[in-house]
């Protein structure tokens, strides 16, 4: 019986039910959060969330992570699917789709684990999509996928063992993507011939009192972008009004012994340019990425929750499970007429291999 919630809506992608998502195993559908303090004085405490489907793996996962005070929880939840893809609660942790692209609830209620939540995310503009993501290795997919992306406000709460924060006022990041990408077990079959490995990621959209920005870059290993995008988006407007920056490019400077950055800084053109500074770091690992044990679409049983906490200054940077980060960090804007704005955002990263404008020449060698 592959009849399921979704298909009493009209929002089928092929002649089949909803259930089936093309033949891929790797599809994935997934959901993002993170919030912050509009203000660098606001306080270090930062949120975050992913909420992964996996229809072909039958699976659904989720993370729930609060950082403050130099420490990181990270609640995590797996569970058979059941091929219902709108069931979008696993275990603790649930989502609400309460407007569709401008207003979703995250609930959390994990009272064995000290971990509960009550937040509106209510978008500040239209959702930007980035262009779409495809990736080969040889003749192989490597991945293939769609994302919207929306700066937003917050309203609730956050408590981690008894103690609760308001999140009123906060702003951050909420996206959506879906598509394929590697996730569950690794194909034991590897391309041939070998593909070394080399992956170059920078995600920052940005938060400022009058509107958001948005940049990314994939690029290969001699720097040169497969996919990049920068964006000026006002306030209840849409991209196509803008279009995006003509031009854009990147120079990080490396923390010595790491692939994290101290500061980066884009050259918009005419547009201007942005100075990314960053301010304390979050593990991407807490949300499922490059988790050892928590990776995206793995198998944990019917049900499994857990909650894993984090000592920021204990981390050991150098381990590849920990070389993806997003950056809470002060950002400044100025445009193409000098008008200088500040804000804050995160800088996201992830470095795998080689990349020559690093300085990266094989796949784990750390900056100087």
């Amino acid at each position: 019986m592959a009849l399921t919630w979704g298909d009493d809506y009209p929002i089928h992608q092929t002649p089949e039910p909803v259930a089936y998502a093309g033949t891929d195993r790797n599809f994935y559908d997934r959901y993002f959060f993170n919030g912050y303090a509009p203000e660098g004085d606001g306080g270090d405490l930062f949120f975050a969330a992913a909420f992964g489907v996996y229809p072909h793996l039958n699976i659904a996962d989720a993370s729930f992570c609060v950082m403050k005070d130099g420490k990181q929880v990270n609640l995590h939840a797996s569970r058979w699917l059941g091929m219902e893809r709108m069931d979008l609660r696993v275990g603790p942790i649930a989502i609400e789709v309460l407007q569709p692209l401008q207003r979703l609830k995250l609930v959390v209620q994990a009272p064995e684990q000290g971990v509960a939540a009550e937040i509106v995310f209510e978008g500040r503009a239209f959702p930007i999509e980035e262009p779409r993501f495809i990736r080969r290795n040889g003749p192989r997919a490597f991945m293939d996928y769609t994302r919207l992306t929306q700066n937003g406000r917050y309203s609730g709460w956050v408590e981690i063992d008894g103690i609760r924060t308001a999140v009123d006022g906060f702003v951050g990041t909420r996206d959506r993507s879906w598509g394929v990408r590697p996730v569950g077990a690794r194909d034991p079959q590897e391309p041939v011939p070998p593909v070394p490995p080399q992956f170059f990621w920078l995600w920052s959209p940005c938060n400022f009192a009058d509107g958001s920005f948005f940049f990314h870059t994939n690029d290969d290993e001699l720097g040169r972008p497969w996919n990049r995008r920068a964006v000026w988006l006002e306030d209840g407007g849409r991209e196509e009004a803008f279009g995006g920056f003509a031009e854009s490019s990147c120079v990080i400077r490396w923390k010595s012994g790491t692939r994290h950055a101290s500061a980066a800084t884009l050259n918009l053109g005419e547009g201007g340019s942005v100075t990314i500074t960053p301010q304390t770091e979050f593990f991407m690992l807490g949300l499922g990425y490059t988790h050892p044990v928590w990776g995206h679409g793995h198998n944990q049983g019917a049900l499994k929750v857990e909650r894993e906490d984090f000592v920021l200054a204990d981390i050991d940077r150098r381990m590849p499970h920990h070389l993806h980060v997003q950056a809470l960090s002060r950002v400044t804007y100025v445009d193409g007429e000098g008008r200088s704005h500040v804000g804050r955002g995160v800088f996201e990263q992830l470095a795998i291999g080689p990349h020559a404008p690093s300085g990266f020449a094989s796949i784990l060698d750390l900056a100087p």
